[in-house]
């Protein structure tokens, strides 16, 4: 089973005023389309992510987004309904995949909302994300005003979710269009369920609706986590030691099952206790063979990518070095170096550190070397 997600990017967006359409005008730095479009890449479950565009975008849009193999770009269609039908047609999904439908035009996607919607499809054929109606309803007829029962009326948003079958089949009669792609397979019977929506789901349709949004997506408080890690290596006969991913010629080697890496272990052990998933060992335990000698950059590249998963990402990291030799401060701006280009991370956001013991203790007795590191997560979702 294959999970593809189509963000819906194809309309002129007109009723903003704007000199683009919505989708690809500038919103928190960024384009609108863009926003969802990294959110679904950053996402390891989505299999492909499908962009519907206009067709006389498609080249400009390929040039900027061409380094991702999973994305495919496809031309819109007249209406909504032919454009997610030109998508799936481009996917030729299976039956059992399953099939994500975003409108650009909703940039605040979170993944807590896919996670949301894929378990709400484990029972059912189809999920949305929706909120309830907290305003008072009135229908308004030759001059007079009727109140309307809420309590069973919802916001539905998107992304939408289905078993790729159903949706083919919703799609099939080329004469149909829909307001959205639930009411395509409403009409087949679909089981459907609504998962909780968000605010920030909410569609840009009028210009002030880019400032509400950015507003919405800049102005909340970012949420952060802290994560610290302790490492330890004896030293052993060798040519040299490995820190921070950067050898160091010297009279012995630290012991260890993989390369020894005290400072990117430090490292890895902050990020999974930030997000509170174990440590190093419970993920590549010195027990299986396939770690001996690994380099720890794949170690630290999977807590990366596992921190990621859960809606957060890495956005500082602190490392120190403990040790009487080798010296440190020659190498350390080539650790910092290697460390940001592992971890995605800027520059500015790498600090490695070194300092002694002062002749006390193991390292003060040049047995070995002791790390401990210090990161910082933020939320992503």
């Amino acid at each position: 089973m294959s999970i593809h997600a189509i963000i819906v990017a194809a309309g002129s967006g007109s009723r903003t005023g704007r000199k683009l359409p919505k989708q690809f005008e500038y919103l928190a730095g960024k384009p609108v389309y863009r926003w969802s479009l990294d959110t679904f890449l950053s996402d390891s479950r989505v299999d492909r992510v499908t962009l519907v565009l206009p067709s006389d975008h498609i080249e400009r849009i390929a040039t900027q987004t061409q380094s991702d193999e999973r994305l495919v770009l496809v031309a819109g269609g007249d209406d909504r309904t032919s454009s997610v039908r030109n998508a799936v047609d481009a996917i030729s999904p299976d039956a059992n995949d399953i099939i994500l439908v975003h409108d650009a035009a909703r940039p605040g996607l979170q993944t807590r909302t896919v996670t949301a919607l894929l378990e709400g499809l484990t029972m059912h054929d189809a999920a949305a994300p929706a909120l309830p109606v907290i305003d008072a309803l009135k229908r308004q007829t030759d001059g007079t005003l009727q109140t309307v029962d809420r309590s069973d009326l919802y916001r539905v948003q998107t992304p939408q979710a289905f078993r790729a079958g159903i949706l083919s089949s919703a799609l099939a009669d080329k004469s149909g269009s829909f307001m959205d792609d639930l009411e395509a397979v409403e009409a087949l019977g679909a089981k459907a369920v609504l998962v909780e929506g968000d605010e920030r789901l909410s569609k840009i349709t009028f210009a002030d609706d880019f400032e509400k949004m950015e507003a919405m997506m800049t102005g909340q408080q970012t949420e952060f986590r802290f994560g610290t890690g302790f490492d330890v290596h004896a030293f052993e006969p060798g040519p040299g030691v490995t820190l921070c991913g950067v050898f160091i010629e010297h009279h012995a080697r630290l012991k260890g099952h993989s390369d020894a890496d005290a400072g990117w272990h430090a490292l890895t052990d902050a990020i999974l206790g930030a997000v509170a998933l174990g440590d190093i060992g419970d993920h590549f335990p010195p027990s299986d063979d396939r770690w001996k000698d690994a380099d720890s950059g794949v170690f630290l590249g999977h807590a990366i990518k596992l921190a990621r998963e859960a809606g957060w990402q890495l956005a500082h990291c602190d490392i120190t070095l403990i040790c009487e030799t080798p010296k440190i401060k020659p190498h350390r701006e080539t650790m910092r170096r290697r460390t940001a280009e592992v971890t995605g991370l800027d520059l500015d956001a790498v600090s490695i550190k070194a300092t002694t013991t002062e002749g006390m203790g193991f390292t003060g007795r040049r047995e070995g070397i002791a790390a401990q590191a210090a990161a910082t997560l933020c939320k992503t979702t």
